[in-house]
């Protein structure tokens, strides 16, 4: 038998033969990459993560002066009959006692309950439809239609108010000649209750659809082409893929825009007060809403404390309704993925 050379075997085995220890592993490419990594490069890539506080600072020192502070404010003199030109009296839960025994309060709830009903869903049925239609590859012109579609969402208030006060009008309003066309009576859409908020909730309607539809579109386009090509091969017809692909695919999508129309419709404040001409709510308070009422009470009537009140019991309200949508759509979901 021939034997072997020492000086032959590689170095590195020499060693360990000699020391009896384990061979030492390569040096990892990582870790020299994550080396060079800390070194200070100069420059804008210098900056380290401290500085991200420094550029976040003003949102928050925003936040702490206009949105924390005032929640605060208001929290604290909800318990006080706080009138800003006169006494300021510590009163307890006495302003919610009054607040829900005044029937004033429970009209105000009824009238923005019926107008965010005939507003939301409307809306959430006409936005699917239209995102729907905007799906369609061989629509021609789809950016020019959906940019089109965002005008109402950034058009003023006051002019949306102006020109629905023109259509809806008793005697020279276009929606009115076109009922009398049919051979139906004419309707006071400003003095009838349920015929104004109808009004308002077409306002609303017409502001927000638009902007909804363009929310369901991109929730519409991050759905994967394979699956309708899938159900049409199966024999699924259009509606049959729109109602078990497209709906299933929007279940996120429809609960958020529920949960924001929820906070925004229990909101409602600036169509009612342009609409029906006053703080007051009409004739019969039909335009009388949470958000008009608490306005009503803090720079009619000087009763901040009262105010706070009606702010504090509506943040309940949009937390309740909320968490309801949110429950139910949930589930609806859960049976259409079943």
């Amino acid at each position: 038998m021939t034997a072997i050379d020492d000086s032959t075997k590689p170095s590195g085995l020499s060693r360990q033969g000699s020391k009896g220890g384990r061979r030492k592993p390569a040096p990892s490419p990582w870790r020299a990459k994550k080396i060079q990594s800390d070194k200070n490069p100069g420059g804008l890539a210098s900056l380290n993560g401290k500085w991200g506080y420094v550029f976040t600072a003003p949102f928050f020192v925003m936040f702490l002066i206009f949105g924390l502070a005032p929640i605060v404010y208001s929290t604290v003199i909800a318990f006080f009959n706080w009138d800003p030109i006169g006494e300021i009296e510590y009163i307890g839960l006495k302003n919610f006692e009054d607040l829900l025994a005044d029937d004033r309060f429970w009209l105000a709830l009824g009238n923005t309950m019926e107008i965010w009903v005939l507003a939301t869903f409307p809306a959430l049925i006409g936005s699917i439809g239209l995102a729907a239609i905007l799906r369609n590859k061989f629509l021609r012109g789809a950016t020019a239609w959906r940019t089109v579609l965002l005008v109402p969402n950034i058009t003023s208030v006051i002019a949306v108010a102006i020109v629905f006060g023109q259509l809806f009008g008793r005697d020279f309003g276009m929606i009115n000649n076109v009922i009398e066309l049919f051979g139906f009576p004419r309707v006071d859409f400003i003095e009838d209750s349920f015929a104004s908020h109808v009004a308002i909730a077409t306002m609303i309607t017409w502001r927000w659809m638009g902007y909804n539809a363009l929310i369901f579109l991109a929730s519409m386009l991050a759905i994967p082409d394979e699956l309708y090509e899938s159900a049409s091969l199966d024999g699924a017809s259009t509606w049959q893929q729109f109602r078990y692909v497209t709906l299933p695919g929007l279940r996120n999508t429809i609960t958020f825009v529920l949960i924001v129309g929820t906070i925004g419709g229990l909101q409602v404040f600036a169509e009612p007060l342009t609409l029906g001409g006053g703080l007051s709510g009409g004739s019969s308070r039909q335009f009388s809403t949470l958000t008009l009422f608490l306005y009503e009470q803090a720079f009619a009537s000087y009763q901040w404390g009262y105010a706070a009140a009606v702010g504090i019991l509506i943040t309940f309200i949009v937390l309740i309704v909320s968490a309801i949508n949110f429950a139910i759509t949930r589930r609806l979901a859960d049976e259409n993925t079943r």
